[in-house]
């Protein structure tokens, strides 16, 4: 199985990288998932409050259908948080976050490659499954700047992280992103994977850190 694995990466693609000028979007799953989470846990009164708060008026009664503004998201973040504090916006977070790693493994992998990762060694996937996310980190960490600096376990960094944009936290604020990891890697890597957040610079951190582990 030399040759195969090493082009793992690239059959994860969904989409190209887009021009610099649009780089600060993000997949609609950011909020989607967030949304549906909000309606579940808080009832469409509040959701709809928060979404209205945060300038989200058009995803009251609809969610987005396309790429949105990174800007948008941390709208979102920021008002969730302001309005259920910072521990319940992160249990929120989180689950709208294992929604979404869920969803990309349903929609965004081919079957063939989830079936080969899933049955590598743990070490193996974990550094291909990196590859892939570095690859397509656009399209979540917008104008953030991903990079990995393990692999076994996997440790990650966002450098200017979209989702803490201009926050002042006591607490890691990225749970989105640490259940979108969780997520793929349990389901790909070992099904005891956790995910983790380091350093979040929403708390003074130079950038947020993630480590997955099994």
């Amino acid at each position: 199985m030399g040759a195969p694995p090493a082009a793992l990466p690239a059959d994860l693609a969904d989409a190209d990288a887009p021009a610099a000028s649009a780089s600060a979007r993000i997949g609609p799953n950011a909020i989607i998932q967030m949304r549906e989470v909000l309606l579940e846990a808080l009832g469409r009164r509040e959701t709809g409050r928060i979404l209205v708060q945060a300038g989200l008026e058009p995803y009251v009664f609809a969610p987005p259908a396309a790429m949105v503004d990174e800007r948008e998201v941390a709208a979102l973040h920021a008002v969730l948080r302001a309005a259920v504090g910072e521990p319940m916006a992160a249990e929120l977070g989180f689950e709208a976050g294992l929604r979404t790693g869920r969803y990309l493994l349903a929609h965004r992998i081919p079957a063939p490659a989830r079936w080969l990762l899933a049955r590598l060694p743990a070490p193996l996937t974990s550094r291909l499954l990196l590859k892939a996310v570095a690859r397509h980190s656009w399209t979540f960490a917008g104008s953030g700047a991903f990079s990995v600096l393990a692999t076994a376990p996997a440790r990650v960094r966002i450098g200017g992280c979209p989702l803490v944009a201009g926050a002042r936290l006591t607490l890691p604020g990225c749970a989105f992103y640490a259940g979108t990891f969780e997520a793929l890697w349990r389901a790909l890597v070992h099904p005891r994977a956790r995910c983790r957040q380091t350093a979040c610079e929403g708390r003074g951190d130079a950038a947020c850190l993630f480590e997955i582990s099994w």
